[in-house]
């Protein structure tokens, strides 16, 4: 485990629980140990899985176990027992110290008093390694976790949306009666449409009266007498051509 305090890097959660995030203090292969600020302004040491020991079900079961021992130590010979099988197997830490609060979700956390130089938080990380047996440290080849590599803390997603809001009585109210006088407007002109138009026929519309109106008969129309056009004579007088004669007048032989 290094010990280092940095600033917040990209993708540190701000804010865990009620506690507010400032800077890293550690770094370990299981999860990450940040200082906070509780509301009430005291220091708090937070440790936190990372997202593939957070997705490990062994691993976080081993976090939250040494969280809840650490909460809730036994008394009594059962107690010492307990204590003692812990410790060999590298459970929870002697000096662990009193937890603040914790979550115990998908994303799991702990808080504790923040000491400087003292024990934090990133007590509760060093079960999560599995490094030792009941007959003490493991022999031979580590295992190796697949998360280990892992560098991202796992913090709690984002809380759900809200319910929708819920009119008041009134508004249920008025919209009951709305829907209501709808529905039987509806119900009336449905009735009107179907069951009055076969009951009363209307009756049917007379014909409007044909007028005849006579008409004059056509007059015929004349033609104007013309006036007889002057006929030029040899002698130049003004008499007039003799008529033939008529065939009662007796002719001179020939």
């Amino acid at each position: 485990m290094r010990v280092m305090v940095t600033p917040l890097q990209y993708g540190d959660p701000p804010h865990l629980g009620p506690f507010v995030l400032q800077a890293r203090l550690r770094t370990a292969p299981a999860g990450l140990v940040y200082l906070g600020q509780a509301p009430d302004g005291r220091a708090v040491s937070v440790a936190v899985l990372t997202s593939g020991a957070a997705l490990d079900a062994a691993a976080r079961d081993r976090f939250v176990t040494a969280i809840r021992d650490a909460e809730q130590p036994r008394a009594g010979v059962l107690g010492w027992g307990a204590s003692m099988l812990h410790r060999v197997r590298g459970r929870v830490s002697p000096d662990a110290p009193p937890v603040v609060a914790m979550h115990d979700g998908r994303a799991p956390w702990v808080a504790v008093p923040y000491v400087p130089g003292g024990p934090g938080a990133e007590r509760f990380l060093d079960p999560v390694m599995v490094s030792g047996t009941l007959i003490g440290q493991r022999h031979g080849p580590e295992f190796v976790p697949h998360w280990l590599g892992d560098r991202n803390p796992a913090f709690p997603g984002p809380p759900p949306p809200p319910p929708p809001p819920i009119g008041t009585r009134r508004q249920v109210v008025l919209a009951s009666a709305l829907l209501a006088t709808l529905t039987l407007l509806m119900m009336v002109m449905l009735w009107l449409l179907v069951f009055r138009g076969d009951g009363e026929q209307e009756p049917a519309r007379p014909l409007p009266a044909t007028n005849f109106v006579p008409t004059p008969p056509p007059v015929p129309t004349s033609p104007e007498p013309q006036e007889p056009s002057p006929t030029p004579s040899g002698g130049g007088s003004g008499s007039q051509s003799p008529l033939p004669r008529s065939s009662d007048d007796g002719g001179q032989d020939i």
